[in-house]
């Protein structure tokens, strides 16, 4: 099962959805939408790109707005992005510290395209650790240097702990803890 497929499933048992009234919204048959659902068959470009913005992990419940408080008030260096899109949620004033774009500039922007390599392969394995599947709900990785001058990422390690947010859908705590 893929990502997408995962979230899709995740989405519509969350929000009490049958495969048949999901398959209708995206313009496919039950067994198409049950295929993407079990990653047989990958979510062509049109369709992923729906899921995606029915995806998207907002912050606007007033738990969720607590959670941006506590992120966009922590001393230490942390950032909040949506699981599926790596859009900016929410960040700490020592992670904005070393970035040269400001808040307004980044927040729902994916920060994907700023990611090292080894941010990339952790990523990559997210699938078989049971990320997806409620089994690792935190992992922790060295990475390297992006030299990156909007976002840049210096060498160290990442932890990252994922949240559910009040509608259902993941967001991703990412804490730099060192050298």
């Amino acid at each position: 099962m893929n990502e997408f497929g995962r979230a899709l499933r995740r989405w519509r048992r969350l929000r009490g959805v049958k495969q048949s009234h999901a398959a209708e919204l995206f313009g496919v048959t039950q067994a198409t939408l049950s295929r993407w659902e079990r990653g047989h068959h990958r979510i062509p470009g049109k369709a992923a790109h729906e899921l995606s913005r029915l995806l998207r992990a907002p912050l606007d419940s007033a738990g969720d707005a607590g959670l941006r408080r506590l992120v966009e008030s922590s001393a230490l260096p942390v950032h909040l992005i949506c699981d599926l899109s790596h859009r900016l949620l929410a960040a700490s004033p020592a992670r904005f510290a070393t970035w040269s774009a400001d808040a307004a500039e980044l927040r729902g922007v994916s920060l994907w395209s700023f990611a090292t390599d080894e941010i990339r392969r952790a990523e990559s394995r997210l699938g078989e650790l049971g990320w997806y599947d409620d089994g690792v709900a935190r992992l922790s990785f060295r990475t390297g240097a992006n030299d990156n001058p909007i976002v840049p990422i210096d060498p160290g390690i990442l932890m990252w702990e994922r949240l559910q947010l009040s509608d259902g859908t993941l967001a991703r705590l990412v804490t730099s803890i060192g050298r």
